[in-house]
Formats: C-alpha cells, structure tokens, sequence
C-alpha cells in the first residue's frame, strides 16, 4: 500500500474541523455529555489514586445486554477493539467491507494481516454473498459510517460460518429506534459485536468502549490488552450508561435524531444533490457530482463537511454530513445550493 494511500486510512472527519466552522465532519453528538453524566464523571476523580477495576463495570454492561460477565471487554473505545483484534487474530483472508470506518483496516495492516476489500456499490446494501467463502475473518459496519445505512440483521447473520470470525461494528446502533438491527444481545459462533459509549454520549475525549463475544474470544483478546486500559471515569461512564434509564434516555434522543435527520435530508434534496437512501445513523452521505472544490467552497462559508474520498470506494464527489439540529441544517443546505449554483 502507498504513503498516500495509508494516510488516507488514518484520516479522520476531527481533522477537518476548524476555528470559527460549523462542524458537520465529527459524529458526536452535539450538547453532550449531558450534566447529570458529568457529575458521574467529576465523582469518579476521588477514586483515581487507585488502579482501575472494570469488575463492576463490566457486570453492568453484560447485564444491559443479557450477557455473562466472560462475554463482555471494556476497551478505551472501539479503536482500541480493531487493534486488539489484529493482535489476537491471525486471518489468512481478512475481508473488510467498503465503504466503511477506515480503522480496522488501518489495524490490520499494521499488523501485518493483508486484505481483501469487498467494495459496495451504492445504495451501499450488504450482499453475504459478494463475501467470498474464503474469509475467515469478516469486518463491517452496522449503520455503516460513512454510507448511515443499516443492514438488516438477517443479512449480517447471514456471514456467519464456521471457522470465520464476523466483527460488526455497532458504534452508532443507538442511533436506530429500538436497536432494531443489533446483534449485541444474541451469542452466535464467531460473532464479535463492537460498541461505542462516546458518540451519542459525547466522550470522544474519554475513550469508552466494549466487546461482546464468545468467552474464548474475550479472553484472547484480554490477553493482546494493555493492563488497565480503561481509566476509571471511562469505567464510571460505562456504568452509568448501562443503567436502564440512560438507555431509554438514548433511545428517546434517537426518535430526535430520527426527526432532525430527515429535515437534513429534505434541505439537501432541494439542492439537487443524491442523499444515500434511508440513512439511520447520526450522519447522512450525498453525492453532489463535483471535486474537492466544493469542499474547499463549503469551508469558505463556514462549513466543515466530512471528506468522502479517504474512504475506499468513494471519491471527491462524496461528502458526509453529521445532523444537526434544523435551523444549522438549513443554513448548511442554503450554502450548498449557492456553490452548487
């Protein structure tokens, strides 16, 4: 693989924001955390002169999603999960599915694993099929970042086979009424499902994940972790957004989000450009049909779209656009059709 083209792996939507430009690149959750996590947060302070436990933390997740304790691995955000799993894994045909988050193949390359990219077209739909029989090890998305489809759960069941590993990232499930598409909950041979707490939660800076799999696959992938990975306010968060109350107050934020994001879809139609179908995360991907230039001419009236073309199969007529709350959203679309004009 090239420079260039290694670059363009690690680049992330955090690098096109700026001063004074409306964020619409990064996908977290605007207004968070919300007051009450923050004071979850500060009382944890008083604990940090010890090493961090996950034991309590880890109980709590395994129980938001009827687990057993051997089944779940805090982790300082899912970024960290994809390192370990290249670390624990050794795939002799590892298969990532495009477009999609560029880390896991970012860590498995540099790891030394080769891989094989299954490219979807657009409306970007999962076909099990387009992956060949040969993987055995499968990586996606569900909703995929940056396309926000979701795939439903019978076709991402449908990878599964013996002797293959299917990691589905799950990063913005919460972001779908009723985690309608997750695999979080059910145990399946080989399934590995990855969870993030900082996008719709706002702790990008804290570092909060989690892996759910069979015990043995938890426990090789302990064994590829650091010690004391997790600090403690990342463990306090992962309690405290495992309770029954923090994930109805997310599932009423996603019925919003529902709201909010089709307002943004609607202001972007009427500019002419093509909105990928159906979105269902915290983010929408159009297609205006123009170069970088258009990019270059949104950051000039104060807008940071996310870049399309670091993601494998689309190119500079791509952008992603985080939702926003209605009147940001009008304003984005009234800039677009002016550089569009």
């Amino acid at each position: 693989m090239s420079d260039r083209a290694h670059a363009a792996l690690r680049h992330h939507g955090d690098r096109e924001v700026g001063a004074g430009l409306v964020d619409l690149a990064v996908n977290v959750r605007a207004g968070t955390p919300p007051a009450w996590l923050r004071a979850v947060l500060a009382a944890s302070l008083d604990d940090l002169a010890a090493y961090p436990d996950p034991t309590v933390a880890t109980a709590a997740v395994a129980a938001r999603h009827g687990r057993t304790v051997d089944e779940v691995l805090l982790t300082a955000g899912a970024a960290e999960a994809f390192v370990l799993l290249a670390r624990a894994l050794q795939p002799s045909h590892a298969v990532v599915v495009h477009p999609q988050f560029t880390e896991p193949e970012a860590a498995l390359r540099a790891a030394g694993h080769p891989v094989h990219r299954v490219v979807l077209e657009p409306p970007f739909t999962l076909d099990p099929a387009a992956v060949g029989e040969a993987a055995d090890l499968v990586v996606l998305g569900n909703p995929t970042n940056p396309t926000s489809v979701a795939h439903p759960a019978d076709a991402v069941r449908a990878l599964l086979r013996p002797g293959r590993t299917v990691v589905v990232d799950e990063a913005f499930v919460d972001c779908v009424p009723g985690e309608a598409v997750s695999l979080a909950g059910q145990a399946h041979p080989g399934l590995v499902v990855l969870r993030s707490l900082t996008k719709t939660w706002g702790l990008a800076g804290l570092r909060i994940g989690y892996v759910l799999a069979e015990p043995e696959m938890v426990a090789r992938l302990a064994a590829a972790q650091p010690l004391w990975a997790v600090s403690t306010p990342a463990l306090a968060a992962a309690r405290a957004l495992s309770t029954p109350a923090a994930v109805a107050e997310a599932q009423a934020w996603s019925h919003t989000l529902a709201a909010d994001r089709a307002h943004l879809v609607a202001s972007l139609e009427r500019t002419g450009v093509t909105v990928v179908p159906n979105p269902a995360a915290s983010f929408v991907l159009l297609h205006h049909g123009r170069g970088p230039e258009v990019r270059d001419a949104l950051r000039e009236r104060g807008f940071a779209p996310r870049r399309g073309d670091t993601f494998p199969g689309l190119d500079a007529g791509w952008l992603r656009i985080a939702v926003r709350d209605p009147a940001t959203s009008t304003a984005f679309a009234a800039a677009l059709a002016e550089v569009l004009r």
